[in-house]
């Protein structure tokens, strides 16, 4: 694997990373914006903007020539809105490439949003909407960046509201567009197989030749100082109730972030974790549960989120927080530490096997203005976590001022207030 940054003429970034055995390859386009960025008002205009670049350009001017350019090669295309990013991207075989090029560029330059689309993809969004609304175990991932985040654009849902998908005016999301869809603030990768790799600058400058080029904007300061646990809870009657449990944590910008993600995998990041033992395979109470750790450029986080039976929340909740607490009294043993490095290293080179994960890994870094870890550093860094520094995170991030629970369920807040503690 080769990889290469530069900057080309208006500021524009371009990553390669050149993988010589692929069959395929991937032209991926990041603005350096999302969710996390916006103001209360306009919630959700970052995800209601990206469903509008595909509905028509002058060159193609309908949905269906847009999705006919890339399905008539038997191509792949797709978008996607996060809280700090947001990507479209072309996965075409490698003889395709100059096509994949004029599509990504015409939609990111050229889309029309037109008045009649921004109508119509109202309802389209306020039924996505609807669709996670009746989708517990998704949903209750947006009420923990609500609990995590409240008051910040990092908490608010990377949809919208109802109020805000309706009220979304063209205006808003031409004035949107143009300060956040400029060279100053867009990264392209190219990735996979990459024929003519001296010509590939030269092709993206001209593609991309009306792109503006505007000062680069920064999301909101994030100031995290949570003094007592917080609980969210979303009142329904399910039959099930999920819940997301865990602390804040380590950035992008912190070391800490590997051992974090180290400490995450051991409680429950795969079939053989704590956790997952504890709470499936010997209480019986739950289908699914797993803890992860993410890290954004000034924040971070480490959650453990389940599905159980309504009357058997507070067993849950008590496992996990014994569990929470053991990890700051024990050292963890070697062998469980080796499989927990071992996974983590594995499932992230199995990931990086496709070239659209690849490009995604490298634009993140470069669209939040980070240095790029290659994969090999990457696997130093988690090789290098030892059992004290486990040990030590947990006891840094495992403080129950910093507890955090977001629910859905037939239950009230006032419940949980006396289980949530780490003993």
């Amino acid at each position: 694997m080769k990889t290469n940054c530069q900057k080309l003429k208006k500021g524009l970034k371009l990553v390669t990373v050149s993988q010589p055995t692929a069959q395929s390859t991937v032209l991926l386009v990041f603005a350096g914006t999302g969710s996390g960025y916006e103001d209360r008002s306009i919630s959700g205009i970052s995800h209601f903007l990206e469903h509008l670049m595909f509905k028509g350009t002058v060159k193609r001017p309908t949905p269906l020539s847009v999705a006919e350019a890339i399905d008539s090669v038997g191509g792949v295309m797709n978008a996607f809105t996060g809280r700090d990013s947001t990507g479209y991207y072309a996965k075409v075989s490698p003889q395709h490439f100059d096509l994949a090029l004029d599509w990504i560029s015409d939609i990111y330059l050229n889309a029309k949003l037109d008045e009649q689309d921004i109508k119509k993809e109202k309802k389209v969004i306020l039924e996505e909407l609807n669709m996670y609304l009746d989708l517990p175990m998704q949903y209750v991932d947006e009420l923990w960046y609500k609990v995590l985040y409240d008051g910040h654009p990092l908490g608010q849902d990377i949809i919208g509201t109802p109020s805000t998908i309706k009220a979304m005016k063209r205006q808003d999301l031409i004035k949107y567009r143009r300060e956040y869809y400029h060279a100053g603030n867009t990264v392209i990768v190219v990735a996979g197989k990459i024929n003519q790799v001296d010509r590939l600058a030269d092709k993206i400058d001209n593609a991309f030749d009306s792109i503006p080029t505007r000062i680069k904007k920064s999301p909101p300061v994030l100031i995290e100082k949570q003094k007592q646990p917080k609980i969210l809870v979303h009142n329904k009657k399910t039959d099930q109730t999920h819940f997301c449990l865990g602390v804040r944590g380590y950035s992008l910008r912190q070391k800490e972030r590997f051992p974090q993600a180290v400490l995450a995998t051991i409680l429950g990041g795969n079939m053989s974790s704590r956790l997952f033992s504890l709470i499936r395979e010997q209480n019986s109470l739950a289908y699914y549960v797993k803890t992860y750790s993410e890290s954004f450029k000034e924040s971070g986080f480490l959650m453990t989120q389940a599905g159980v039976d309504n009357k058997r929340i507070d067993q849950a909740i008590e496992i996990i927080l014994s569990e929470y607490g053991r990890m700051k009294k024990e050292l963890v043993l070697e062998a469980e530490l080796k499989k927990a490095k071992e996974y983590l290293k594995g499932v992230f080179k199995l990931s990086l096997e496709r070239p659209e994960n690849l490009a995604s890994y490298y634009a993140r870094f470069e669209t939040l203005g980070l240095k790029s870890m290659s994969p090999e550093e990457m696997y130093r860094n988690i090789e290098k976590v030892n059992a004290s520094e486990v040990k030590e995170i947990a006891n840094n991030i495992f403080q129950n001022n910093r507890l955090n629970l977001a629910l859905i369920g037939p239950s009230k807040a006032s419940q949980f207030k006396k289980i949530l503690k780490i003993v």
